[in-house]
């Protein structure tokens, strides 16, 4: 009997597009500044704090060292996020410049010239939505279906609501349907959607704050325990170690619940 190992896929290469100049949505690379800069603020916040708690170079060093690796990947997350969230607002804006402009009696193309220029003037030419809304009058100009451009952004997106309105535009235009309507049915979801959810954010802000609040309690706990004098708290100890490692392990798992719980997706 002999024990094969799988190798790990290597990862996808960024989508970029029909026309090969569009972005992957689902993609945040850094650049060797960024990279340096991610590690190092993760390098010296998981250095100082592993040192406040059990006062060992040796130990602070590994600690460090492995949160500069984990903490460029968080961050990368967290950009991808920010910036998908950004997407959606910007596309919520598109989708009600589209409806007016079929509304005024503009076909399919025409109405995506104007969007694209609308864009230009609402959130400026390098934002995300004015860059996919010049790709796809670019795609049409090169005699590109409107919905294979749509499909192609809404699968880099790595948004639902822009998958599933390209999805139903698809059908819809290649059967004749009311496209207005469909934009226009589209818009007003996702405004709903986007309502909700600012209320819901706004709702656990201060929940949020009390989060990130606790988050450094503890360490500033031990830090003015130990500025206070040495007999107060004696964490070198096996049993001192011991404590603190289980004390840690616990507000680490109830601090990724929390951040679970607080987060609420539509």
């Amino acid at each position: 009997m002999t024990l094969t190992w799988k190798k790990k896929a290597p990862p996808a290469p960024p989508r970029k597009g029909l026309l090969g100049n569009a972005d992957d949505y689902e993609v945040c690379p850094f650049t060797p500044s960024q990279q340096i800069l991610y590690f190092a603020i993760g390098f010296l916040a998981g250095g100082v704090v592993s040192f406040i708690f059990y006062e060992s170079l040796i130990l602070s060093a590994v600690v460090a060292v492995a949160c500069g690796l984990i903490y460029p990947k968080a961050r990368r997350k967290q950009l991808i996020e920010k910036r998908k969230q950004k997407l959606l607002l910007q596309f919520r804006d598109c989708l009600e410049s589209l409806s007016t402009s079929l509304g005024s009696g503009s076909n399919v193309p025409q109405a995506f010239e104007a969007v694209a220029a609308d864009m230009v003037v609402q959130h400026g030419p390098e934002s995300d939505i004015s860059r996919e809304m010049a790709i796809i009058t670019e795609g049409i100009a090169d005699n590109i279906n409107v919905e294979v451009l749509l499909g192609d952004f809404g699968t880099r997106s790595g948004l639902p609501d822009i998958k599933n309105f390209a999805d139903v535009f698809e059908i819809c235009y290649r059967k004749g349907g009311n496209v207005r309507e469909i934009v226009k049915s589209t818009y007003q979801i996702i405004c709903d959607k986007v309502d909700v959810q600012l209320e819901i954010n706004t709702a656990v802000a201060s929940k949020r704050m009390e989060q990130n609040a606790m988050l450094v309690m503890p360490v500033v706990f031990i830090f003015l325990l130990k500025m206070m004098g040495s007999d107060m708290i004696d964490l070198r100890s096996v049993q001192g170690m011991l404590s603190t490692t289980a004390g840690l392990a616990c507000f680490i798992v109830a601090y990724l619940v929390g951040k679970k719980i607080l987060r609420i997706d539509l």
